[in-house]
């Protein structure tokens, strides 16, 4: 298949996704954007005038997936060094720190990420005194699976002797809030630029090689760093491969800050611009108490009046405002302080910036009415559902069954019009579209599951329609050639209640189908990803 945009490709005898034409099975790129979706005997009018044909041998060809939320670094540490991720004992933890510290003699401090206690039987995190013995006395930085929280040895604290005077330090427990990012700093600040340039095309690598064109970098001072994201966009501009959409969450209050922002190549001052916490690390903000931890609510970093001022800025600026926030007081907040800039600048401009808020894990139905009235984007992670959702799993231990049921609730959410926009906050959870969608499309709560095509179009076109784009994510004419090429079973529309839309599962219809994803089925496996109208991956022999 095609190295050079600039070519001409027919592909056909395969399925093609295109809202243009439910039955295409051809498509033409030409300059890196498609040029026609339609019929094999349609094509045979192309296939003299292109440069090349490629046949798809049955295979199925979609617009290529846009992660919304990715934090590059991170995610190729994680891929390269110690993930501790589906570990499921405190002893299994342990005995890897000690395998991964026998491994990497020469490393200043040491890396990890992925553990959590909540799916331990021994439901406590490692403490100090084994992590020192696992890491043989060496300097480790180990974060929780949700990274709001963190374990470090003895050995990185003494790196950081002022982190023991700050909120969120405890002589034996996980480390939080500013102590936490302390610490991060100056783990981070052991990483060398080759090492992260490695890491960061190994995260590129493995998103494309899923079937993903384009991410959204979210970077900022708590968390990454300026020099990480101008080196990502940087490289991201200089080698051929994904595009990445950088966000900088630094709150803003005048023009030079938004400048500061559009200096660094971002986008907007949004992504993880912390309102809160997290749910597993207790440091959500919430209305009411930890069902596990009565004494507390959670942590408030930014409160209404501070982002009615950040989102004033922004809107000022041009920019995209954004925030990190989880819990349902946390949320209140955001909600308050939009509409208070909309009060000041108006509700049109507002909703015109298409300002976007991360995770929005506890909407109620009061908040969803104001994400739809003041057209905010709610970036989502269905994984974090499959993973932490249930009766039993981390959302009901923390919450309590009744308020757990609660979270992600993506039915209401879309049929109140929120904006919906998937991705995965890996490392948080793992790079992986179709397990997204079918997360969504099969959320552990059943009144908040959607069907699959609308989970894919979030997890497509609602990612390019988060940074402004209405007119990619879907392979019609003029769009960009962002595709992947498919193994997939037999096509399908899948709706979340047989008693629901069931018009749109008969053929005539004429709704385009999509993989079976119910659990169990083997996922789609990626033959080709196309960015422009480029390769960025092709599997061996697909």
């Amino acid at each position: 298949m095609s190295e050079r945009p600039e070519k001409t490709v027919l592909l056909r005898g395969g399925d093609v996704h295109s809202p243009a034409d439910p039955f295409a099975t051809a498509m033409v790129v030409e300059r890196g954007h498609v040029a026609w979706v339609g019929s094999e005997g349609a094509a045979d009018s192309f296939a003299d005038g292109v440069d090349e044909v490629v046949d798809l041998r049955g295979a199925l060809v979609t617009p290529a997936f846009t992660d919304a939320h990715v934090h590059t670094t991170a995610t190729g540490l994680a891929l390269t060094g110690l993930d501790l991720t589906g570990v499921d004992t405190l002893a299994g933890a342990l005995e890897r720190v000690r395998a991964h510290a026998a491994a990497r003699p020469a490393d200043r401090v040491l890396l990890g990420h992925g553990w959590d206690a909540s799916a331990w039987p021994e439901r406590r995190p490692p403490s100090r005194r084994e992590l020192d013995e696992a890491a043989g006395g060496r300097p480790l930085y180990l974060t929780r699976a949700d990274v709001h929280s963190a374990v470090a040895t003895t050995a990185l604290l003494d790196l950081v002797p002022h982190a023991r005077t700050l909120s969120g330090y405890a002589p034996d427990a996980p480390l939080t809030g500013a102590a936490h990012h302390a610490v991060r700093a100056a783990a981070y600040d052991s990483v060398t630029p080759a090492q992260r340039t490695e890491a960061q095309r190994a995260a590129l690598a493995r998103a494309a090689s899923l079937g993903i064109g384009s991410v959204h970098e979210c970077a900022g001072p708590e968390i990454s760093g300026a020099d990480d994201l101008t080196g990502l966009l940087r490289l991201a501009a200089e080698e051929p491969g994904l595009r990445v959409t950088g966000y900088w969450a630094e709150a803003i209050t005048s023009p030079a800050g938004a400048a500061r922002v559009r200096e660094l190549g971002a986008t907007g001052a949004a992504g993880d611009l912390f309102v809160d916490g997290s749910l597993g690390s207790h440091t959500a903000c919430l209305h009411e108490p930890y069902a596990d931890a009565p004494d507390g609510t959670g942590s408030a970093h930014l409160d209404a009046d501070a982002i009615a001022a950040h989102v004033t800025a922004c809107t000022e600026a041009g920019i995209q405002a954004g925030f990190h926030a989880i819990g349902d007081a946390a949320l209140s907040a955001v909600v308050e302080g939009v509409r208070a800039a909309a009060d000041r600048l108006g509700l049109a401009r507002v909703r015109a910036a298409r300002h976007r808020v991360e995770h929005a894990e506890m909407l109620g139905p009061e908040l969803i009415a104001a994400f739809a009235e003041l057209a905010l984007t709610a970036s989502v992670q269905p994984a974090f559902d499959a993973a932490w959702g249930g009766e039993e799993a981390m959302y009901a231990q923390r919450l309590g069954r009744e308020r757990a049921r609660t979270l992600n609730p993506y039915a209401a959410m879309l049929r109140a019009g929120v904006p919906l926009a998937l991705g995965s906050d890996s490392p948080v959870t793992p790079l992986d579209p179709w397990g997204t969608v079918r997360a969504a499309a099969f959320h552990r709560t059943p009144e908040h599951r959607i069907s699959v095509r609308a989970a894919f179009t979030a997890h497509t076109r609602g990612g390019w329609r988060a940074i402004g784009r209405d007119d990619a994510g879907v392979l019609v004419p003029g769009a960009p050639a962002d595709y992947a090429v498919w193994e997939a079973g037999d096509l399908v529309v899948q709706v979340p209640d047989n008693r629901v839309a069931n018009w749109s599962t008969d053929p005539r219809s004429g709704t385009p189908g999509l993989p079976d994803l119910t659990p169990g089925v083997p996922l789609p496996v990626c033959l080709r990803t196309v960015v422009g109208g480029r390769t960025v991956h092709a599997r061996p022999n697909g």
